[in-house]
């Protein structure tokens, strides 16, 4: 299903983003070296709760994963980059922590996700991270009226094999709407010119993620969190936003988020 919004319908979606950039941040700063993950989960809970939100993964069930999620928020860690599953684990200074987000506020779904250094980012790490947000904002820079799919990917693309890693293509950004994952599937590498023509109102998250060695993924025994084939670090910067007439609207920016610019031209 390819959902499309009403403009009052895109103003209404955007309470949701907000709140789910604020707890991101929040969680974010709050993490220190020696937090459990599971505190984590505890704290977006309580801060979902507190804003009269829904979680869109306790209860989600996807066939990519084994049975509901179970838990309010996404946390990998190190070589661990997508759909984390929260454990009784703690977080050492300098490992690299994403957290991924998604909630429904008033009947509409926001998701975003973030990679940092807990404690500060290794140098080593430095390019990795900045590798996804810079593909992400050239993603965004091609989600306007008229475009395709295939622009957003063809920009991401670019920017993550220009930076030297290779691109899985199992995973990707979404539609999202009433509902938390939606068509059209965004890939992160693809043809310029090429898929779905995007219109005024529709929702996209988009979500570049990369591993430092490789591009295959192999999946924990919880069933959920997937992990580099190879243990190296990893990576995830995702935003939604909303195609408009005027150019595409970032539902999920953080408070504090001053978006990168080198690179871009790359895309």
């Amino acid at each position: 299903m390819i959902e499309i919004l009403s403009q009052s319908e895109v103003e209404a979606a955007k309470p949701a983003g907000e709140l789910v950039g604020r707890i991101l941040q929040t969680v974010r700063d709050r993490v220190v070296p020696g937090t459990n993950l599971l505190e984590i989960d505890a704290w977006a809970a309580e801060m979902i709760r507190d804003a009269g939100a829904t979680s869109c993964y306790v209860d989600y069930a996807p066939s990519f994963g084994r049975g509901p999620f179970g838990f309010h928020i996404c946390t990998a860690v190190e070589d661990a980059v997508l759909h984390g599953k929260p454990y009784d684990r703690v977080v050492r200074q300098g490992e690299l922590l994403t957290l991924d987000l998604a909630v429904i506020v008033d009947g509409w779904a926001c998701d975003s996700a973030l990679t940092f250094g807990v404690g500060g980012t290794r140098p080593e790490d430095v390019a990795l991270v900045d590798a996804t947000r810079v593909a992400l904002e050239a993603g965004i820079a091609q989600a306007v009226v008229g475009n395709r799919i295939g622009d957003i990917s063809h920009a991401i693309g670019e920017v993550l094999r220009g930076a030297g890693y290779s691109v899985n293509g199992q995973f990707g950004g979404h539609g999202i709407g009433s509902t938390m994952h939606q068509d059209p599937h965004v890939a992160n590498d693809g043809a310029a010119g090429r898929g779905y023509t995007l219109r005024p109102g529709l929702l996209l998250a988009i979500e570049p993620w990369v591993m430092a060695g490789t591009d295959e993924l192999r999946m924990d025994a919880d069933g959920w969190t997937l992990r580099s084939a190879d243990g190296s670090r990893t990576a995830h910067s995702e935003h939604t936003v909303a195609i408009t007439e005027d150019g595409p609207v970032v539902l999920t920016r953080r408070a504090d988020e001053v978006p990168p610019t080198v690179g871009l031209a790359a895309a």
